[in-house]
């Protein structure tokens, strides 16, 4: 039995799933925006089953973490929110690097993620080890970031055409999504 479990295995009483709508809801208000925001949800979901073995697929990843840019302020792991290290437009950089990525401009659970740990959004590592290992077919050339956004005109109109005409080009089968 772990520490963290009673003698039921239950999780403590204080291991809960942290309320993120209300409070993407509250800072979108608290900020000026017109209306609560709206959680991006649809009615039919775009997964579809893989038509291969997970050991022939090529995977990429998709984080919404942001390069590390000097000149955009404090970024590091310790750093207090940085909108200003936000980015606007989708990237992608080479799978066969360990980028280091900053999390700064995003509002996520501090008491809960380590913004020190890349490998934690950004598991490429692992990932070339599944490769090496056989358990997937491949990982893809390049990763790509895509950024949180408040419009869902935006993400749907600019950034999910842009982000799919990259994976198509890139031969990518299957995509781990990243939300910080």
């Amino acid at each position: 039995m772990s520490a963290k479990t009673n003698a039921l295995g239950f999780a403590p009483a204080h291991d809960v799933a942290v309320p993120y709508l209300e409070r993407s809801r509250e800072y979108y208000l608290a900020m000026g925006y017109p209306k609560p925001y709206e959680w991006a949800h649809q009615a039919e979901v775009a997964f579809t089953p893989l038509e291969k073995p997970l050991n022939r697929t090529s995977i990429t990843v998709i984080t919404t973490a942001a390069p590390i840019t000097p000149g955009k302020g404090e970024q590091g792991a310790n750093a207090a929110m940085n909108p200003a290290a936000a980015f606007e437009k989708v990237y992608s950089a080479p799978s066969k690097d360990a980028p280091v990525l900053g999390i700064s401009h995003l509002h996520y659970d501090r008491g809960h993620t380590d913004a020190a740990d890349n490998g934690a959004f950004m598991p490429l590592a692992a990932l070339q080890a599944a490769a090496a290992a056989g358990r997937i077919g491949a990982l893809s050339p390049r990763f790509h970031g895509v950024p949180t956004r408040y419009s869902h005109r935006q993400t749907l109109r600019r950034d999910g055409p842009e982000l799919l005409a990259r994976l198509r080009e890139d031969g990518a089968e299957a995509a781990i999504l990243i939300a910080i």
